[in-house]
């Protein structure tokens, strides 16, 4: 059987930051630990004026195939995942293929493009989408392109607006990868949900409470599912565990729920049960509710376990470690998650070559996917031509009144005509209207 899986990843973020401590949290008259520690969140990115989801995925993708030494015949097939979408008909995946025509020989007249739509989760099934395409023998051995590319803009005031952010993620799937291996197994959670959606209107409604719940429910279900087919799953298994982060604070509650699951009728419950005693069971009860009661009291013990913290610390903080600083990319918000991990092994100077990854996807709607991916040994040389870091340490640090003008500048139903923070170089950026109201772009040098 083919190995198919992530050969090589880029990542664009925004080119401009708000900072929640320093800047946000003065304006709205909050403590500045309701974001750093309630949240988990220090830095937003946004775009500047020029810059969009196009211009992103664009030059994401530009870099990468760069890199690669790419041309467009290499590639056979670019979907883009987004829910930041400016047009019901044409894809994404078209005006990023017109950006890169630009600048490459060729073109990709004969590539399939595509725009994948279901929230936050719409990357990981663009993924699962060229997985299937290359493992059915269909793609005359050539490349897929997936980008994640959203612009996480809330209204002015909503709950929600601390958690913005905006970037892309361009992610090569092939043959034999070097970065990593994409399982068969996958397991489900989904249901019709209104927790957070956008019915023909840019800024999204969201009923808070509700979708975390949501959240939680949905990987819950996904994992069970991941678990009939991959067969029972033990926290030593995996050496991280990216998951979707909205912000840091929901996954650390994620997390919680999914050690108690997989550490049930292991030596780790049974260690544990000196101390906190052992999980509950439904059948010892009398009725639901008594039983909810216990096992949330027994997970707040767990909590404060040295073995939890223990476990938390190495599998899911690193993959924390870029989200604290450019807060939500929608659809690309699991897959720096998972660059996060990774580069945190390499600058820790740990090899986890043959080691797996836990993915938990979410797309408010609702939907979970989890699956694994196995480290390649290509891993290192891969994380260390990312720039990620430079690109965070590069962005203008806007003032308030700044990022309200920003704010402006990408809502939809306002003229455009603002002023840029930074100057383009070497970059896609937005370059106006055309007769039929389409977007343009042009090839900075």
């Amino acid at each position: 059987m083919t190995n198919v899986g992530i050969d090589a990843v880029d990542i664009w973020t925004g080119k401009l930051k708000l900072d929640l401590a320093e800047t946000f949290a003065p304006e709205k008259g909050d403590d500045p630990e309701k974001y750093t520690k309630g949240l988990g969140l220090y830095e937003s990115s946004f775009p500047d004026t020029y810059e969009d989801i196009v211009t992103m995925g664009a030059n994401a993708c530009k870099r990468l195939m760069k890199r690669k030494g790419l041309e467009p015949d290499d590639i056979g097939r670019i979907d883009v995942a987004t829910e930041s979408s400016f047009d019901n008909s044409k894809p994404i995946s078209t005006y990023i293929a017109g950006c890169l025509e630009d600048v490459f020989d060729g073109d990709f007249h004969h590539a399939n493009k595509g725009e994948r739509k279901f929230a936050c989760v719409a990357g990981t099934q663009a993924i699962d989408d060229a997985f299937n395409w290359i493992r059915a023998g269909r793609n005359r051995g050539r490349s897929a392109i997936v980008v994640a590319t959203d612009t996480a803009l809330y209204e002015r005031g909503d709950p929600g607006e601390a958690t913005q952010g905006a970037g892309a993620v361009a992610m090569l799937v092939s043959e034999d990868p070097d970065l990593v291996e994409l399982s068969a197994e996958q397991g489900y959670g989904s249901a019709d949900e209104t927790d957070f959606l956008k019915p023909n209107q840019q800024f999204p409604s969201v009923d808070g409470k509700r979708s975390v719940q949501v959240y939680l429910a949905r990987m819950r279900e996904a994992l069970v599912d991941y678990e009939s087919v991959a067969g029972d799953i033990h926290p030593d298994d995996f050496a991280y565990a990216p998951f979707h982060t909205p912000f840091p604070g929901m996954v650390r509650r994620a997390a919680l729920l999914a050690y108690r699951h997989i550490t049930r009728d292991t030596e780790i419950e049974e260690e544990l049960a000196a101390d906190i005693g052992r999980q509950p069971r439904e059948e010892a009860f009398d009725d639901y509710e008594a039983y909810q009661d216990a096992l949330s009291d027994y997970t707040d013990a767990l909590k404060g376990t040295d073995r939890y913290a223990d476990w938390y610390d190495a599998a899911i903080e690193p993959t924390l470690d870029i989200a604290r600083h450019v807060g939500n990319w929608y659809t690309g918000s699991v897959h720096v998650a998972r660059v996060a991990c990774l580069r945190r092994a390499l600058n820790e100077g740990r090899d986890v070559s043959g080691k797996r990854l836990l993915l938990a996807s979410y797309g408010s709607g609702a939907q979970a996917e989890i699956h694994h991916e196995t480290v390649q040994d290509g891993w290192k040389a891969e994380l260390e031509e990312l720039n990620i870091d430079e690109q965070i340490a590069a962005r203008y640090d806007l003032s308030f009144e700044e990022y309200e003008q920003v704010h402006a500048a990408h809502d939809h139903s306002q003229d455009r005509d603002f002023e840029e923070f930074t100057a383009p170089s070497d970059e896609f950026v937005f370059d106006g209207w055309g007769r039929m109201g389409e977007r343009k772009y042009r090839y900075v040098e």
